[in-house]
């Protein structure tokens, strides 16, 4: 049995995080799913980026595209449609069979929209309609004025990966947002059984972020400095367990009771941003140290390499130590190292981050054009 299978009888999906089209055409991506390595495919603008950008497998349909007067933005909807479509057809049986558990792939709306509640919201509608798939999601980031696009989207019956979260604070809004949603379903009389979602908390940019300003205080010297070693590479780790344990807190409350009594789906954790960064971190750490019941690990292509070579499978590694994980956060604070202020940077970032490489996106598919 391989680690991925082992990840599943701990409660947890392994998804991929990536998506490109020869890996459709080659017949990579079925054979994955047929090892049972990956039971789903998560995409973002970088991936989509790399895919055009570090290949030719899209240049014979972008003169077509082009000449039927399309813009760059709506050539690059059209062909991240079609391959989000032929993966959503990959996996459907593994939809069906797991009774929509899994077998979902995501698509995202343009980051240039992170701010904008209503563009987010009519995107989101129109990229359901287009893909037409019971086991799209829609990818919404986790800004404040996503959290209301959320909460319609799922009011209106569609699949919605929540991307870019980041704090405690934040992923208690997005279950908050995805509850709300659920409820105006209920009041208007409509199903729930199947309308899903997943709220992706990034792990390992935390450490990145955290991790230099700990330096500091270690170049520095001085008291501190000892507590600053210790602390390198917990925040990321530390972060996830707690949101983890919000998770656990809001299936548990009268309020998520009532909607799955009424059929709802629980908004499983996912686990974004896996791969290690830092070389001096075990290359499967974010996936080690992170496994639960009802969660998703999505995984690069590397990490699940390396995962399927030699990751360790340790059920409910997520629930370990938690009072240490508290103190950990409570310890970077006394530091001088504020959560909320470095959760608000990596947002900031992360908008920024997503909204270049759509940019650059663009602009390769017009360089392609202009060849």
């Amino acid at each position: 049995m391989n680690a991925t299978l082992k990840l599943l009888q701990a409660g947890q999906s392994v998804w991929y995080d990536n998506i490109q089209r020869s890996l459709l055409k080659n017949g990579e991506l079925a054979g994955m799913v047929a090892r049972g390595e990956i039971r789903g495919v998560t995409s973002n603008p970088t991936i989509f980026m790399n895919a055009v950008t570090k290949s030719s497998d899209y240049d014979l349909s972008l003169a077509p595209l082009a000449k039927a007067g399309l813009s760059t933005e709506e050539i690059f909807f059209t062909l991240a449609i079609e391959d989000i479509q032929a993966a959503a057809d990959l996996f459907l049986p593994l939809y069906q069979e797991s009774d929509g558990g899994d077998g979902y792939v995501s698509l995202e709306v343009s980051p240039t929209l992170a701010n904008e509640t209503a563009a987010t919201l009519a995107q989101a509608k129109e990229l359901w309609k287009r893909v037409d798939r019971p086991n799209l999601m829609i990818k919404i980031p986790a800004t404040r004025p996503g959290l209301p696009a959320i909460t319609q989207a799922i009011a209106a019956g569609i699949n919605v990966n929540v991307t870019l979260i980041f704090s405690l604070e934040r992923y208690v809004e997005v279950m908050d947002a995805y509850a709300a949603g659920l409820e105006q379903r209920l009041a208007q009389g409509l199903p729930l059984e199947h309308v899903a979602s997943v709220a992706s908390f990034f792990v390992s940019r935390v450490d990145s972020n955290v991790d230099p300003r700990l330096q500091q205080i270690i170049t520095s010297g001085g008291a501190q400095a000892a507590l600053a070693t210790a602390l390198s590479g917990k925040a990321a780790i530390a972060n996830a367990r707690l949101a983890y344990a919000d998770f656990k807190q809001f299936v548990a409350s009268q309020r998520w009771q009532a909607l799955a009594a009424a059929g709802a789906r629980l908004q499983r954790p996912l686990w974004a941003s896996t791969s290690t960064k830092n070389p001096t971190y075990r290359d499967v750490i974010y996936v080690e140290e992170l496994i639960g019941a009802h969660t998703v690990n999505t995984v690069p292509p590397q990490t699940l390499t390396a995962f399927l070579d030699h990751g360790v499978v340790r059920p409910a590694s997520l629930e370990q130590d938690l009072p240490a994980a508290r103190q950990s956060l409570a310890e970077l604070e006394s530091l001088g190292i504020a959560m909320s202020q470095v959760t608000a940077q990596l947002e900031d970032e992360g908008v920024k981050s997503f909204s270049d490489a759509f940019s650059v996106l663009l602009g390769a598919i017009e360089g392609r054009l202009a060849a």
